[in-house]
């Protein structure tokens, strides 16, 4: 069986080992593939029968031109760069990893808040320039410094992700309201799920962690925008698209929200004229929020045994049935 690994780097840039997909067949591995080129794509896919992809794009072009695929495994939770209908059309299993980064992901929406609330990095840095040393009283400090005790944190999208977030943020002595669409006995534990438009009007920090969907899409747009307390704090380390960047550029500027962790953005990488990066209080990391080593080894894992289960003839996590 031939297995072709479009593109490997960001899932393992050197700290893991492929092994697991070397016992189970003749293994091509690929750091980067071009984006936008099918025929590329097409002349590294070749007669594989195994195709794993990350970022890659599987485009039904694709799929016409390579019949040798049998099986399509993303390194990923995210499916949506594989025509995966077209796949489910000629009896291919696309699969998916849903849940390799719980813990990560709400530890690092918490990591994003805690910056906003102390700007750690920065003071940080003022004090290796010297400022600390040169100045006349015990302590200074440049930003508003935010205690999160009694406010209150409302999630949108409250499943794996969205609860681990909510229990942190629960051990920081803050208040827990959450809207999804299928509230559920786990979270009921953690939050009170409440109305979205009681959440934006109740939540002094708005975190998102919900799917993208159409009717998630620009969940975050001036008219919503509007309905939340001035001051508001606003996290996104879920889709980029949930958010109407020029909207919450203004509201940043403006001062209607006073701050903003992004982890994700509309287009990645983040293209040189995004609105935000010249936004107020806007703090933007490079999508990392899924790879520290830990959870990478369980993607790995999880990705091998996907494709161990099909190889058996029971396929798992299949998101074309």
């Amino acid at each position: 069986m031939k297995i072709v690994i479009l593109d490997g780097y960001t899932e393992n840039p050197g700290d893991l080992s492929w092994e697991g997909f070397e016992n189970l067949g003749e293994l091509t591995v690929y750091d980067r593939t071009p984006l936008n080129d099918d025929d590329e794509i097409i002349k590294r896919i070749g007669d594989a029968e195994v195709v794993i992809t990350n970022k890659t794009p599987i485009r039904k072009v694709v799929f016409d031109a390579c019949p040798n695929i049998k099986y399509i495994g993303v390194l990923a939770t995210g499916y949506n760069v594989v025509d995966y209908e077209t796949a489910k059309s000629k009896g291919i299993p696309v699969t998916n990893i849903p849940t390799y980064g719980t813990d990560a992901v709400g530890q690092f929406a918490i990591a994003m808040l805690l910056e906003i609330c102390h700007h750690v990095a920065h003071h940080s840095d003022a004090v290796h320039e010297g400022r600390w040393t040169s100045c006349p009283d015990f302590c200074f400090w440049d930003y508003p410094l935010i205690e999160l005790a009694g406010k209150t944190m409302g999630i949108i999208g409250f499943g794996r992700i969205g609860q681990s977030t909510g229990r942190i943020a629960k051990a920081l002595n803050m208040k827990v309201i959450a809207y999804d669409e299928y509230p559920n006995d786990a979270g009921k534990e953690i939050a009170e799920y409440v109305s979205l438009d009681e959440l934006l009007a109740q939540s002094d920090v708005i975190s998102l962690h919900c799917p993208l969907f159409p009717s998630t899409e620009g969940i975050i747009n001036k008219n919503n925008i509007a309905k939340m307390k001035d001051g508001v704090i606003i996290l996104n380390n879920s889709r980029g698209p949930l958010i109407v960047e020029q909207d919450l550029c203004d509201a940043l500027n403006s001062g209607k929200v006073f701050a903003a962790g992004l982890d994700v953005v509309s287009t990645e990488p983040i293209k040189a004229d995004n609105v935000l990066l010249k936004a107020k209080n806007c703090i933007i990391t490079p999508h990392i929020s899924w790879a520290p080593k830990e959870s990478r080894a369980r993607l790995m894992n999880i990705a091998v045994d996907n494709l161990k289960a099909f190889v058996d003839g029971n396929p798992i996590n299949v998101v074309n049935k």
